[in-house]
C-alpha cells in the first residue's frame, strides 16, 4: 500500500495532490468534491489589493455624490452596503473551511507592504490554514532594475511573515534570472515554501481591431519541463524548502515526476476546469500507481530523486544538456545524410 501522506509547511496533507488558485475555490460544492477526490489541501484564488482598492474608491465616490442629495441621504446609505475591506473573500474562506476538512491556504496578491500586512493578518485571523504570496510584478519603470525589485519582494515577504503566525509560501513567475540565490533570500525572510511557477497571461494583439486583448488558456503538459528544471535546482541548492508544481500537472505521471524532482505537492488548477473537481482522483490513483510501479512506498521515497545532486546525469539541468541535445540532432541529420 503506498502511502501518499505528506508534510507541507507544517502541515499534514493525506494526499501531495491539492487544488492550486483559481475559481474552483469559490464553489465550496466543488472544493468538498476535489477534497472526496483526494485532494490534500485547497489554495484559493488570489485576493488582489488593486481590486479592493478599486472597489473602496468606487463605494466612497457613490456615498459621496449622494451624501449631499438631500437631508436625509445620509440616513438611507447603511453601513454595511459595500464590502470595501476584502469581506467577501474572507466569506469565501470561512465557507471553504466549514465545507472541507483540509487545509485552506489563503492566496494574497498585493502591490504595497501596508496591504500585505493588513490582508495577511485578516486572513490569518479568519482561520487560513497558510499563506501563499503571489509575487506578481511586472517591471515597466527602467528605473528600477532586477536588484531592487528583488529587494522590495523580499521585504515584504519578511513584513508578511512577521505579522502572521501561520505558514507562508511565495509563487513566484518564471522570470528571476537567479531563481536559487532568489529562493534562498525569500527562505531567510521566513518563507517556508516556494510555488512555481505562476502563469502569466500575456494578452493578444488584434491587428484588425487595433486591440490588445485579454485572453486565457488553460495550461497543458507543456508547460511541465519549465517547473521540473526549476525543482530540481532549487531541492538542491535551498535545503529546507518546500517546493510546489504549479502549472502542466494533468495526470499522475506528471505529479510522479514533479516529486521525483524535489517537489513537496503539486496543485492541480486547469485540470479540474477543464475535467471538473473529480479530476484529482485520476492524478492521485495515478500518482500512486507510478510510486507502486517504480517500488516506492511513499511519495517521501521518491521526492528528489532525480534533482540537481542526485540525477545518475546531473548535467541534464546544465548548460551541457544543451551541448549534448544539439550534437544529438547532428547525429541524427548526419545519418540521414
Amino acid at each position: 500500500m503506498v502511502d501518499l501522506a505528506t508534510r507541507w509547511m507544517g502541515l499534514t496533507l493525506k494526499s501531495p495532490v491539492i487544488v492550486g488558485a483559481g475559481p474552483l475555490s469559490q464553489d465550496p460544492d466543488a472544493a468538498r468534491q476535489a477534497v472526496e477526490a483526494g485532494a490534500g489541501a485547497i489554495v484559493m484564488h488570489s485576493l488582489f489589493e488593486e481590486q479592493l482598492a478599486e472597489e473602496q474608491m468606487a463605494a466612497h465616490l457613490m456615498i459621496d455624490a449622494l451624501a449631499d442629495h438631500d437631508a436625509e441621504a445620509g440616513g438611507f446609505l447603511p453601513a454595511a452596503a459595500f464590502s470595501m475591506d476584502g469581506e467577501g473573500y474572507l466569506a469565501e474562506l470561512a465557507a471553504l473551511k466549514r465545507a472541507v476538512d483540509v487545509p485552506v491556504i489563503a492566496s494574497l496578491n498585493g502591490i504595497s507592504a501596508g496591504g500585505w500586512t493588513h490582508y495577511a493578518g485578516k486572513l490569518a485571523a479568519a482561520g487560513a490554514d497558510a499563506l501563499e504570496l503571489n509575487l506578481y510584478d511586472i517591471a515597466i519603470d527602467f528605473t528600477e532594475d532586477a536588484a531592487a525589485v528583488e529587494a522590495r519582494q523580499t521585504a515584504l515577504v519578511r513584513a508578511v511573515v512577521g505579522a502572521v503566525a501561520i505558514p507562508v509560501t511565495v509563487k513566484l513567475a518564471p522570470t528571476y534570472t537567479a531563481l536559487p540565490a532568489f529562493a534562498a533570500r525569500l527562505q531567510g525572510a521566513g518563507a517556508q515554501g516556494v510555488t512555481v511557477f505562476n502563469r502569466l497571461f500575456d494578452p493578444r494583439v488584434d491587428l484588425d481591431a487595433l486591440e490588445v486583448q485579454r485572453h486565457l488558456e488553460l495550461s497543458t503538459p507543456a508547460e511541465l519541463p519549465s517547473r521540473l528544471h526549476a525543482l530540481a535546482i532549487l531541492s538542491a541548492r535551498v535545503p529546507g524548502l518546500d517546493l510546489a508544481c504549479s502549472g502542466g500537472i494533468h495526470a499522475g505521471q506528471h505529479a510522479a515526476q514533479a516529486i521525483a524532482c524535489g517537489a513537496t505537492v503539486v496543485q492541480v488548477t486547469s485540470a479540474t476546469l477543464a475535467h471538473g473537481p473529480d479530476r484529482i482522483a485520476t492524478i492521485r490513483d495515478g500518482l500512486a500507481h507510478a510510486l507502486d510501479a517504480g517500488g516506492y512506498r511513499s511519495a517521501d521515497a521518491l521526492r528528489g530523486i532525480l534533482n540537481l545532486d542526485r540525477a545518475p546525469d546531473p548535467t541534464a539541468w546544465t548548460r551541457l544538456n544543451y551541448v549534448r541535445t544539439l550534437d544529438g540532432w547532428r547525429s541524427i541529420l548526419n545519418q540521414r545524410t
